[in-house]
């Protein structure tokens, strides 16, 4: 759009530029247009319109130029001489309509030089009415627009690259998450006089966090729960390593092979030796800046006794069966982050009928609208009236009572819970 003092200064140049021509000879006015024309850099080309096939009668430099053609060239011929093996035939088609109508027409088309080298050509066609309103000539603007069409076809080209890339990716994406989900424990996990339910909603296609319940032997249930930092294929990646380690029966960073007094079963590690053994195995790699947190407990399902111990991680929460629910402390580093740390664990005499819960701090960090976290109270609040329910059915409307909370149907970080009630 124009301003105000622009428009002006149009007005005024052309209200000049008539006074020029009405003050100038008719000769002098027809030479100056002449050499408008001629001048131009833009192609120009006109047409009769009152003989067979539309031969050119003029065309200007530009055109010349821009073609390769001279006026001795083309003068008497049609104009379909620029069209070649590659021309678009709707495009043809298009001119052709424009000039059998009579009407005005834009259209880019692939037209050849002389040389045979390929242009986008933006042709304008209007056609010329003398007094009596019959069309008698075609004038024709011919524009080089084929930087700007090859730029336009290389963005196409990356785009669908791009699309392709990412179509592949997601691919990948959606992959890597269903074999990160078929490592999770099963809905309703068998473990020997122990009932687990448990939630995980990762924030992005692939989680950083991960849990399991795992059944050692007829005594021992391990429990817990990994929060890797970040988020991404690389946090999944550690996260699905911790998992493989800490399911694995026969790896001795959960257990430390056959009990003396029981030649049949394994012997279970404490917490306290567990976590020293991560910390071993994965200490802090200042080039990714990765590590974890991990609450993790071993139930001894003879005495009831949970052996639990935290990792930079949210204190796990006991809910006994009769009385309020509580948290269970034993704050140490993150895993790595220490080279020796002095590792704390809590033992918890479970009765029949308690609970126990690990989750992450994703979901004590989940805020609502107005900027205002979940917090470990509303999470106490939470579990305690989830006690009047049937553990997985308590879990389970945990999470519809954070997303309600939140306002939000998804988190901006991974959340996880894992409930394990004694029998």
């Amino acid at each position: 759009m124009f301003t105000c003092s622009e428009s002006k200064k149009i007005i005024a140049e052309d209200d000049y530029l008539k006074d020029v021509l009405q003050n100038k000879p008719p000769e002098d006015q027809l030479w100056l247009k002449n050499r408008a024309l001629a001048s131009s850099s833009e192609g120009i080309t006109i047409a009769d319109a009152t003989k067979p096939d539309c031969p050119l009668i003029y065309v200007n430099e530009g055109f010349e130029k821009l073609t390769g053609y001279s006026a001795e060239n083309t003068c008497g011929a049609n104009c379909r001489f620029l069209q070649g093996k590659d021309t678009d035939p709707a495009a043809v088609e298009k001119i052709r309509q424009a000039v059998k109508n009579k009407t005005d027409c834009v259209v880019e088309i692939l037209n050849y030089r002389k040389n045979g080298e390929p242009f986008w050509n933006r042709l304008s066609i209007t056609p010329i009415r003398n007094d009596a309103g019959d069309v008698t000539h075609f004038v024709g603007i011919q524009s080089d627009v084929t930087a700007r069409r090859r730029a336009e076809e290389a963005l196409s080209a990356a785009k669908t690259d791009l699309e392709q890339a990412n179509e592949l990716i997601w691919k990948d994406l959606q992959a890597a998450a269903k074999i990160q989900k078929s490592i999770l424990p099963a809905p309703s996990p068998d473990l020997a006089g122990v009932t687990a339910a448990w939630q995980l909603i990762a924030c992005d296609e692939l989680a950083g966090d991960t849990l399991n319940a795992v059944s050692l032997d007829s005594r021992y249930n391990v429990f817990y729960v990994v929060d890797v930092s970040g988020h991404g294929v690389q946090a999944s990646l550690l996260s699905v390593t911790l998992n493989h380690w800490l399911s694995n029966r026969s790896n001795q960073i959960v257990t430390s092979g056959r009990a003396p007094d029981r030649p049949d079963e394994q012997h279970a590690l404490s917490p306290k030796e567990v976590l020293e053994r991560l910390n071993s195995q994965f200490p802090f790699d200042p080039d990714t800046g990765q590590y974890f947190t991990i609450v993790y407990g071993v139930l001894d399902t003879l005495t009831n006794e949970c052996r639990l111990a935290t990792a930079g991680h949210p204190a796990a929460v006991h809910a006994p069966r009769s009385g309020p629910p509580v948290l269970v402390h034993s704050d140490n580093f993150p895993i790595g982050v220490v080279p020796d740390p002095d590792f704390r664990e809590n033992m918890v005499k479970m009765n029949p009928g308690d609970r126990m819960y690990f989750y992450s701090d994703g979901l004590v960090d989940v805020t609502n609208t107005d900027g205002e976290r979940f917090e470990s109270q509303r999470l106490l609040d939470e579990l305690s009236a989830a006690g009047k329910l049937s553990l997985e059915a308590g879990v389970s409307n945990l999470i519809k009572r954070l997303k309600k909370w939140s306002g939000n149907t998804s988190f901006e970080d991974d959340v996880s819970i894992l409930g394990f009630e004694v029998h």
